[in-house]
């Protein structure tokens, strides 16, 4: 078997949540570099729409197609499945991107804000694993793939005061392993602990402090999208069919040198 068919996307219905920009935009052009038809949902139409339009343009033989959608909503995200079952029939890969955070003072941090990200980083999480189920295991000869994107602040307790955010993603890890045992052997389910990489839930950050955080990690720089793409694709290839309920952390040894400081 050569490498190349460990990785193949091609051809395989994939959707990304929160694709339309930061680490979900990353996602997506790796997929259809790769020859894959990529459908992208975030809560911005023109955000969405923009994207597919500049990935559709890459070369690779794959496409990306806009669906825009609040996917804080249950009844967006059962209307996103029903239009993907309209349009495909079938779910090859879902990865579940999308996510809000939330930083204030422990004094101050308002009820509502675990409202927000509890809603969209678990349990609508749930929500779109629950209604594709049926979509991701009729690909035949093929196990359907979810991957949930988590981060090593639901590892390793941060150093911002985000406490909803850590939270729920350390639920979301624990989500991830559920499903998989629950769902296998139709669907594999793993999550990737991010470290940090440039996104909207980053930027501010990033332009503060950026340097200082990459010279605190071992492999002193923040991630690059190959990184994350990488680690998709082997998930969802012929390669990673025998991993499941796996949180894999993508961080640049962020995790060890949290550790070095305990």
């Amino acid at each position: 078997m050569d490498i190349a068919s460990l990785f193949d996307v091609k051809d395989k219905v994939v959707l990304i949540t929160g694709g339309g920009r930061g680490v979900g935009e990353m996602i997506a052009s790796g997929f259809v570099h790769n020859g894959a038809k990529v459908y992208i949902s975030s809560r911005s139409v023109r955000t969405c729409m923009e994207t597919s339009k500049r990935l559709s343009e890459i070369s690779g033989g794959g496409k990306c197609i806009a669906l825009p959608a609040d996917l804080s909503k249950y009844e967006e995200c059962v209307g996103l499945v029903e239009e993907i079952e309209r349009r495909e029939g079938v779910l090859h890969i879902l990865i579940n991107n999308s996510g809000a955070t939330w930083g204030e003072e422990f004094d101050t941090y308002p009820d509502t804000a675990w409202t927000k990200l509890m809603t969209l980083n678990v349990q609508r999480v749930f929500t779109l694993c629950q209604k594709f189920r049926p979509l991701l295991e009729k690909t035949e000869g093929w196990s359907g793939r979810i991957i949930n994107i988590g981060s090593i602040n639901g590892i390793n307790v941060p150093g911002l005061e985000t406490y909803a955010y850590s939270t729920s993603k350390a639920a979301l890890h624990m989500l991830s392993k559920h499903l998989a045992q629950r769902l296998g052997p139709k669907i594999t389910v793993n999550a990737l602990a991010l470290g940090p990489f440039r996104s909207k839930m980053m930027a501010a950050t990033l332009e503060a402090f950026e340097d200082d955080i990459a010279q605190n990690l071992p492999m002193k720089r923040i991630g690059e999208p190959e990184d994350v793409i990488a680690a998709c694709l082997w998930l969802s290839g012929k390669g990673g069919e025998w991993v499941t309920g796996t949180i894999i952390p993508i961080d640049g040894g962020s995790l060890i040198t949290s550790q070095a400081k305990l």
